[in-house]
């Protein structure tokens, strides 16, 4: 199968039905922001990959009976936000700033840029992730679906397993709450 092209539901489809190729697609095409998704919901770099880990796992499981009744990152991350709950309610997490900076330095600066334009993205970076991670655990896992993957409010409900006027509430919440931390 020529997996360029295909969305998807139809790589999750051609998986169950054997092509190792369309699970590698989907692989490739996802594990970063899924990832990033579990770093910054637990905090924890070695649990983020424990969990990365189960949810492939999960995927890989459930190839043989899975249904198009959702988009399949939608589904990807409702397995991860299960696990990544699962496991904050056994224990909590707890990861230093430093660590989390460390895992998520993946954005690189315009070389042309002046030093200290250089020196101001990074603070105004760094102080909307800490902004972030100071978030109760429902807001900041509806802030990552929505800035991280681009989840609509109903995808957010379908992730979270909320309703959708809570999510619309977290969101809300959330925003407001980074708002005062980065104008003080």
């Amino acid at each position: 199968m020529d997996t360029s092209g295909a969305d998807d539901e139809t790589l999750m489809q051609a998986y169950g039905a054997g092509d190792l190729s369309a699970f590698e697609a989907l692989y490739a095409r996802h594990r970063a922001g899924l990832y990033r998704y579990l770093l910054r919901s637990t905090r924890n770099p070695h649990t983020a990959d424990d969990l990365f880990q189960e949810t492939w796992s999960r995927v890989v499981d459930a190839r043989a009976r899975w249904q198009p009744q959702a988009k399949f990152t939608t589904w990807l991350l409702q397995i991860a936000h299960n696990l990544a709950v699962d496991t904050h309610r056994r224990q909590p997490m707890h990861a230093s700033p430093e660590e989390t900076e460390a895992a998520l330095a993946t954005l690189a600066a315009n070389e042309h840029e002046q030093p200290e334009r250089q020196l101001s993205d990074f603070q105004m970076r760094r102080r909307l992730q800490l902004a972030i991670e100071r978030l109760p655990d429902e807001q900041r896992h509806a802030i990552l679906l929505r800035l991280e993957h681009d989840l609509s409010l109903d995808e957010i409900a379908d992730v979270t397993g909320a309703p959708r006027e809570t999510v619309k509430s977290r969101l809300r919440y959330a925003t407001q709450r980074i708002r005062e931390e980065l104008d003080a």
